[in-house]
């Protein structure tokens, strides 16, 4: 290898830790547990004989789930230092300690921010872990137990907070669609408009994409569900693969129930070779580049994610590198048209020989809360030192195609000594013009039907007679109105509007 600089900044380590229920050795360990080995396992990994925990400056710990939003607690209780308790656990002593922000690109920014403090020498050695035990909460609860997994660290902690800025839309909330899965089955229906194909022919286009993830979870140790389907079996409707949210069946949707942890290393060429550090394990990080989009009900096309295709076109093009040159690819596959998104744009076929992800995907590897991109860059890192001088390529998303953050990585040397592979893309600036004022009609421009404990509900976004987005429920109690939606072709449609309980806007075919 050509010598490297010593502030050049490297991973050296990366580890993964999980659990199924039920399985043997299952310990039912706490979020705080998992990271920890994880952790480990990622000091194991640097293949040091020198003390890789106590070099460690900086420690960012990546925020579970269950500590994602103001109005939530973890059930069992938690750490009051998530980082400082990851850090105990492996005997390190960081003089910083970071609480993350939500969001499933952070992992990766946090990459970026973090080679770039290395590079400065603001920082020689930093560590990012995330963990989710949900799984577990869900098994143990479902029994009537309540372990007690508070932990009183103390120690300064730097919390950055929740971040939820442009991901929280009141009008859509208050219609119904508050959480992910009919957020982006909105975006989805658009998609599937755009194209002209019937629900049935858009299933199966999911089941054809997700099909070859199944085999790559089916053979990750770390899976949740580690099963090989078809994409006829992914895109039938039975009553194990009921439809969730229209067009989404269950078994294509990002999978929370698990129990798994990641961890990343990074240092200092001039720290690696202190701590004796193998050239070998060194992998270079040659480009970070992240994007913020508009609110969904902003966003001109709703089946378009334009800042996603930026960062990943800026983060190529500050590597020197094509697509195609890439070896290794993980696009965020919380649903399919993240990953359709991506294929769309860069003319990547759904059974592109180098595959479309490296863990197995959200919905079969698992979708680790806000940590999933960070066993995706554990899985990058090992497949570019088991093949030198090959790149990989992972794509991190946060919210509902909110935010965006991709990465590059490869054994061949990076130079951070201009200070160029760190970008942040600036936010678009043509949002469709929205209004929350009463309105009589509205054409309907995409839609859900969000299936829930308590019944059907069908949202849409639409435009009013001024042209300016507006959102509503469609009323499935008025049967014409029933059939069109659930007909799947209600775009375009005019509804006339009432303004209902609560304020809500409900939709029937005029």
């Amino acid at each position: 290898m050509t010598e490297v600089a010593d502030n050049t900044p490297v991973i050296i380590g990366v580890g993964q830790y999980s659990e199924r229920v039920g399985e043997p050795g299952y310990e039912a360990l706490s979020y705080m547990d998992l990271g920890g080995r994880a952790l480990a396992a990622a000091i194991a990994d640097c293949a040091s004989g020198a003390n890789v925990a106590g070099a460690i400056d900086t420690l960012a710990a990546i925020r579970a789930f269950e500590m994602s939003r103001p109005d939530r607690a973890p059930p069992f209780g938690g750490s009051d230092n998530v980082p400082r308790s990851f850090a105990r656990r492996v005997g390190a002593d960081p003089a910083r300690a970071i609480l993350s922000t939500t969001g499933g690109q952070y992992n990766q920014k946090l990459v970026g921010e973090f080679a770039e403090d290395i590079a400065a020498g603001r920082s020689h050695c930093t560590a990012i872990v995330g963990s989710e035990a949900i799984s577990t909460v869900l098994a143990l609860s479902a029994k009537g137990e309540k372990p007690d997994w508070s932990e009183e660290v103390g120690g300064e902690l730097e919390d950055r907070g929740y971040g939820l800025d442009g991901m929280l839309e009141p009008a859509l909330f208050a219609h119904g669609a508050s959480g992910a899965i009919p957020l982006y089955a909105i975006a989805e229906n658009a998609r599937r408009a755009k194209l002209g194909k019937s629900l049935d022919q858009y299933r199966r286009d999911i089941g054809e994409l997700f099909a070859p993830f199944t085999k790559v979870a089916a053979a990750n140790p770390h899976a949740a569900a580690p099963t090989q389907r078809s994409a006829q079996e992914l895109a039938t409707i039975t009553d194990r693969n009921r439809i969730v949210a229209e067009p989404y069946a269950r078994m294509t949707v990002a999978r929370d129930q698990v129990n798994q942890a990641a961890a990343i290393i990074l240092c200092s060429a001039d720290k690696a070779r202190e701590l004796g550090v193998p050239q070998s394990k060194w992998v270079h990080i040659h480009a970070v580049t992240s994007a913020t989009e508009l609110e969904l009900s902003q966003r001109p096309d709703l089946a378009a994610n334009p800042a996603s295709i930026a960062s990943v076109e800026r983060a190529l093009e500050i590597a020197g590198k094509r697509m195609s040159d890439m070896a290794f690819l993980d696009f965020y596959s919380c649903f399919a048209i993240p990953v359709f998104n991506q294929c769309d744009h860069f003319g990547i076929a759904v059974d592109d020989p180098r595959g479309l992800t490296l863990t197995g995907g959200l919905p079969f590897f698992g979708g680790a809360g806000n940590n999933y991109s960070a066993h995706a860059i554990c899985e990058a890192v090992q497949r570019v030192r088991n093949e030198r001088g090959s790149y990989a390529l992972v794509g991190a998303n946060g919210g509902w195609m909110s935010k965006y953050a991709t990465g590059i990585y490869s054994t061949d040397p990076a130079d951070w000594s201009a200070g160029e592979r760190l970008t942040e893309l600036p936010k678009a600036r043509n949002g469709a013009g929205r209004s929350t004022e009463p309105f009589g009609e509205a054409s309907v421009e995409s839609y859900t039907i969000n299936h829930g404990k308590n019944g059907s509900l069908a949202v849409f976004i639409g435009r009013n007679p001024a042209g300016e987005r507006v959102v509503g429920n469609a009323d499935l109690s008025d049967e014409p109105t029933r059939a069109l939606f659930e007909g799947g072709e209600p775009f375009g449609a005019k509804l006339i509007v009432t303004q209902g309980e609560g304020g809500r806007n409900i939709g029937r075919v005029g």
